[in-house]
């Protein structure tokens, strides 16, 4: 009994430690979580300091936890557009304001559109008497962008700058998949419709060059006109056309040769530059280091500066990355999950709607699934205004058809009306191992799809007429909403993509603006003047463990891994580019092996933001199963 009785009180014992433990954690948790959230009370005169180290985006990706705990890496920050052209538009206004610092450093790009957002934010900065200073070791395309529209560019002198204009090579896996047995059968309608081409040929075909030269022309031409109307002693010619004599002219020295075309002002150091904004701001009390600068934080002004509830709701619901069956999201555009917050939204007595799309699209089915659940609030009398950002492409351009009328930028894709679908079959790399397939039919569908033994050419047939299908109902909504006639519209369509004045020009779209105009519209029609609505962002909200993640990891290891990781000269611009390229790689393989169903997706369209992390851009294991034996049945 004695014995029992010391086992017991062992196991009493550990069971009150361990109360005691999660208590402690879960007080420690809850003290971080308080402490992470921005104070408005840290806003204090002197300059707005905003790092913008990350990407820009339409909506954030929430932080899963527990990959940013096991892997010891903070996960790659996003800032929402709304959110930075709220806080530059609330300094205008702001007393204890003096300037807007701008850090560039670890800066790594967005969307075109978004990039003109915050430009003009910072243009109204400006005349509101407010100086905006940007500072970076290195200005590229999207760098550029915003420091064109500020009153001071700095650059360090051992940095440099490079515009290389949109535009690149993509993979071409024909050869490959051949030498491997794979049989990619591509089921596709669209003479443009390019997305497949990688998996069918070796080099990018006549069409779809013709194609992507357009947009890719579309878009240097509005960048070029952009910077140059905010920057107009730059000299950009000589920058793009003949870069080496450019670099040769200043002695190779890369920092003065930006300084000389005018892509900066001035070189200088951190320190120089912190004693150039003390200088407009004042000087920080509490930070004595060379450079300090009296400074509020971005969070910190943000929250000092909410969105305005006032009047009724407009809803804006945000369609953001690949359109996906499911909850997914935020970040990607989950069908299910937006048709949810459509549905709920409808109980929720809105003025309005308008539907935010950056969107190079994805599944049909959810497309749909989206379109249903904007149509149910139209049915409802409620107007709603659909407003394309960087990408509204193919499911991004389905969603909106039920949409009263559509706004576009210049800079906007959009198009890509076509579908398809790919479904590898490994008929001929079994061969190559001396494996066959053979059985019994009761009908030519018996076994099918057979990714083994292959498929009957019925099976093939009913695939391909399941695609056409799909197209035929895209080219029937888009005919319905647009009220273009079917035949003229399947000569603009066939897959093709288009920027947006183009797109305005042939109907796709009704008239440029970007999200503000789409709610004045909205509100217009629901018979709202000025300060009577404000907007709503269904599901909207920071997750509120990534404040206290990214405090938990930014003196770790990861941290100095990111900053070791920023653009500070070339080679380092061209690594972090380099990147992005297993990302790409395993986008295509999950394409061509992930059974994703009919896909209203734009493959070919510009990417939007910058490459994706390098923490992302590794294959994933179901990619890596499918390959392992394809490569072992390789053969000689």
């Amino acid at each position: 009994m004695s014995f029992a009785r010391t086992i017991w009180k062992v196991l009493v014992g550990i069971k009150d430690g361990l109360v005691l433990l999660f208590m402690l954690l879960f007080f420690v948790a809850l003290f971080g979580l308080l402490a992470a959230r921005p104070s408005p009370g840290k806003v204090r005169d002197g300059a707005l300091e905003i790092d913008l180290a990350g990407v820009i985006v339409e909506e954030a990706t929430p932080a899963d936890p527990f990959r940013a705990l096991l892997s010891g890496q903070a996960p790659t920050e996003e800032f929402e557009v709304r959110d930075v052209v709220r806080a530059l538009d609330a300094a205008a206004g702001d007393d204890r304001i003096k300037a807007v610092v701008l850090d560039l450093s670890r800066f790594l790009g967005g969307g075109q559109v978004h990039m003109q957002q915050i430009g003009e934010a910072m243009d109204r900065l400006r005349k509101a008497k407010k100086p905006v200073l940007t500072y970076s070791f290195i200005y590229g395309d999207d760098h550029m962008h915003l420091a064109a529209h500020a009153s001071e560019v700095w650059l360090d002198p051992q940095g440099g700058a490079a515009i290389a204009g949109p535009g690149g090579s993509r993979l071409y896996y024909a050869d490959l998949l051949d030498r491997l047995g794979v049989n990619a059968r591509v089921y596709r309608v669209g003479e443009f419709k390019s997305a497949v081409e990688p998996y069918l040929l070796n080099q990018m075909s006549d069409a779809a060059r013709e194609n992507i030269s357009g947009i890719y022309e579309a878009l240097w031409s509005e960048w070029q006109a952009s910077v140059t109307k905010a920057r107009p002693k730059l000299k950009l010619d000589s920058v793009t056309r003949d870069p080496v004599s450019w670099i040769k002219a200043s002695g190779g020295d890369l920092g003065k040769a930006a300084l000389a075309a005018g892509l900066v002002d001035k070189l200088g150091d951190r320190v120089a530059f912190g004693a150039r904004v003390a200088e407009i701001a004042g000087e920080s009390r509490t930070d004595k280091k060379p450079g300090a600068y009296a400074k509020s934080d971005y969070s910190a002004f943000l929250a000092a500066h909410p969105a305005s509830e006032k009047g009724k709701a407009i809803g804006v619901v945000t369609i953001a990355g690949e359109i996906v069956d499911g909850d997914a999201g935020p970040g990607t555009a989950g069908g299910a999950r937006i048709a949810g917050l459509l549905d709920e939204a409808l109980e929720s007595n809105l003025a309005g709607l308008v539907v935010r799309v950056d969107s190079p699209g994805g599944s049909a089915v959810a497309s749909e699934e989206i379109r249903r659940a904007i149509q149910r609030h139209r049915d409802k009398d409620i107007p709603v205004a659909v407003s394309f950002a960087n990408i509204a492409a193919s499911g991004g351009y389905w969603v909106a058809m039920s949409g009263d009328r559509i706004f576009a930028q210049p800079e906007t894709i959009t198009g890509s009306i076509g579908v398809f679908a790919v479904l590898p079959t490994l008929e001929k790399a079994i061969a190559k191992v001396g494996v066959s397939a053979d059985g019994y039919r009761t009908t030519p569908l018996s076994g099918q799809p057979d990714f083994l033994g292959g498929l009957t050419s019925e099976a093939d047939a009913l695939l391909q007429a399941s695609v056409e299908s799909t197209y035929s109902d895209f080219l029937a909504l888009v005919s319905k909403s647009r009220k273009i006639d079917v035949a003229k519209l399947d000569a603009i369509a066939q897959g093709r993509v288009w920027d947006g004045g183009t797109a305005r020009q042939i109907g796709l779209v009704d008239q440029f603006g970007g999200l503000d105009e789409a709610l004045a519209w909205t509100a217009e029609k629901a018979g709202l003047k000025d300060g009577e609505w404000h907007a709503k962002f269904l599901g909207s909200g920071a997750s509120r463990y990534d404040s206290l993640l990214r405090q938990m990891l930014s003196d770790s290891s990861a941290r100095q891994n990111a900053d070791a990781g920023a653009a500070r000269d070339l080679f380092a611009l061209a690594a972090r580019e380099q990147m992005g390229l297993a990302g790409r790689l395993n986008a295509d393989l999950e394409r061509l092996l992930g059974g994703k169903g009919v896909q209203a997706y734009c493959l070919e369209c510009p990417p939007g933001a910058a490459p994706q992390a390098a923490s992302a851009a590794l294959p994933s294991h179901a990619v890596l199963r499918w390959l392992a034996p394809l490569l072992g049945a390789r053969g000689d």
